[in-house]
């Protein structure tokens, strides 16, 4: 099985706030997130990570990575300076990559941690999954809202796990539908 995620952003004392997340402190938010990821996750399922896993943590990222099941993709965001800046956290992906194109049963899909106004195949049928936006109802928000088959992956819309791709499209509509 495969699932996408975006901006946990582990040990991001910050972001329960900025997010408005429902967390007390980071422990909290760390444990709830590394539960909920192992209650859906098993060893040989594929995680993509479209961005922004952890930032500003006071434990190393290995810390997270050896807790989380599945065999994990990074597609990079603006806050995984440390792991691209350290050989041994790549060695916790199968693939690091600033934008990867995968099958996903029938679906072609694009990964980018930046929302794109266009992407490979777009008028062909493709899907894009991106992140970096969170759950935020800005500008660039509005614009994607307005793009088919664009998919938000943020942990905030996704209930703060890891989803499969029928989940992650059903969680952009509600979303889509509140907003």
């Amino acid at each position: 099985m495969k699932y996408y995620i975006s901006d946990l952003h582990f040990g991001h004392e910050n972001i329960i706030k900025h997010d408005n997340r429902p967390f007390s402190n980071i422990d909290e938010m760390d444990k709830t997130l590394i539960a909920l990821w192992n209650g859906r996750v098993q060893k040989d399922d594929e995680v993509y990570i479209v961005g922004d896993f952890c930032f500003k943590s006071g434990k190393d990222p290995k810390w997270y990575l050896d807790q989380l099941n599945g065999i994990k993709y990074l597609i990079p965001g603006n806050h995984d300076e440390v792991i691209l800046n350290d050989e041994s956290l790549k060695e916790y992906f199968k693939d690091i990559d600033k934008l990867m194109t995968i099958k996903d049963g029938e679906n072609r899909i694009v990964l980018c941690h930046y929302p794109l106004a266009e992407w490979d195949k777009m008028r062909k049928g493709s899907w894009l999954i991106y992140g970096h936006i969170h759950s935020h109802c800005d500008a660039t928000y509005f614009f994607m809202k307005n793009r088919e088959r664009a998919l938000n992956a943020a942990a905030t819309i996704n209930n703060y796990m890891p989803v499969p791709f029928i989940e992650l499209e059903k969680n952009n509509i509600l979303f889509k539908e509140k907003n």
